[in-house]
């Protein structure tokens, strides 16, 4: 099988490859603009978002983010394949100044579909149970508004019919479906529900594990990781807006197959290349910062690796020079199938 820079149509050299990956250090426009139309399956990804405080990432202001990220979808929707998909993680924020929320994550979506012509398949929300109180001003000093811990994560469509497979993603049945599942007479009667639902012996069957819902509920608790160990061993700083990997893990398996393209625009610290890789799709991450993208090389690497050894690959990244992961002694591929998802 081909690598997955020998088969694009990329114009400059990847800072770092792995089986079935590679990472660029450039402006993610130029780099789309250089892929063939109708090549990549999936595309998600967690832009910088727009909020009033200036973040060290590099966020844009709530009235020229609409547009600007307008760009990078117009590109995105040239390179998908027909039933491909967009993912889009967008985190809330407030107008400046008063406790009254932005609409600019709405906007961005109207946008997107009158626009550019995207469909929303279907909205999904992201419930963060670790994130602490926030914002500081509304939450913590006046007692205003409740602590903000849902993100919109818009699935957006190139077609109305993309490819979405939800039995890759079902989730553990609750305690009471598994003893329903164990004595259904016990539990349950075959008959009309009062909202109309009619419920009929199929439910009892076991399709091992329930449709998850739209409401993903995913702690974003990372603290010992190899990513984390190797930034603290080459005394370097995380990236400091990182998703947890369960999130592009859910709409990876939902929405592609093995060996299907995945790329990710703003990857930061290459999440999202990590999880495709473990699943087996060939991907590709684009990133401006070299510093981030140095460091993102530790989560293909297997704990353990001397220090002096993940010093020389940060720095031969972050100097953009080619380096090999497969040189290196990395993860092993997890690529068995999963019956069963858990966000838990």
């Amino acid at each position: 099988m081909s690598t997955i820079w020998e088969l694009s149509e990329l114009t400059q050299n990847p800072v770092y490859t792995t089986q079935f990956g590679a990472a660029y250090c450039s402006d993610s426009r130029e780099l789309l603009s250089s892929l063939p139309d109708h090549s990549i399956n999936l595309v998600i990804t967690s832009p910088p978002f727009a909020l009033q405080r200036k973040k060290e990432y590099g966020n844009k202001e709530q009235a020229e983010y609409v547009d600007w990220l307008t760009e990078f979808a117009t590109l995105v929707n040239q390179k998908l394949r027909e039933d491909g998909s967009f993912v889009l993680d967008l985190g809330g924020a407030y107008q400046k100044g008063i406790p009254v929320r932005s609409l600019y994550n709405f906007r961005v979506l109207i946008r997107l579909c009158d626009e550019i012509g995207f469909h929303l398949a279907e909205d999904f929300y992201w419930f963060n149970p670790s994130k602490l109180p926030s914002p500081i001003e509304w939450v913590n000093k006046r007692k205003l508004r409740a602590k903000d811990a849902v993100n919109t994560v818009w699935w957006l469509s190139k077609t109305e019919w993309p490819k979405a497979n939800v039995s890759n993603v079902l989730t553990e049945y609750s305690a009471r479906m598994k003893k329903l599942l164990e004595d259904p007479e016990k539990f349950y009667s075959a008959k009309k529900r009062p909202s109309g639902h009619e419920i009929g012996r199929g439910f009892d069957k076991n399709n091992g594990g329930a449709i998850p819902p739209n409401l993903l509920q995913i702690p974003n608790t990372e603290s010992n990781s190899q990513y984390l160990q190797g930034c603290k061993a080459i005394g370097v700083k995380g990236h400091p807006a990182r998703f947890p990997s369960k999130l592009p893990e859910f709409f990876i398996r939902f929405l592609t197959d093995p060996n299907d393209l995945v790329v990710d625009i703003f990857a930061g610290s290459n999440t999202t290349g990590s999880v495709a890789e473990n699943e087996g799709r060939r991907w590709l991450a684009f990133e401006e910062r070299s510093d981030y993208l140095a460091a993102s090389a530790f989560r293909f690497l297997d704990k353990g690796i001397p220090t002096e050894q993940l010093q020389d690959i940060y720095f031969q990244i972050e100097n953009n020079q080619c380096v090999d992961l497969m040189n290196y002694k990395v993860q092993p591929r997890l690529f068995e199938k999963q019956a069963k998802y858990s966000a838990d």
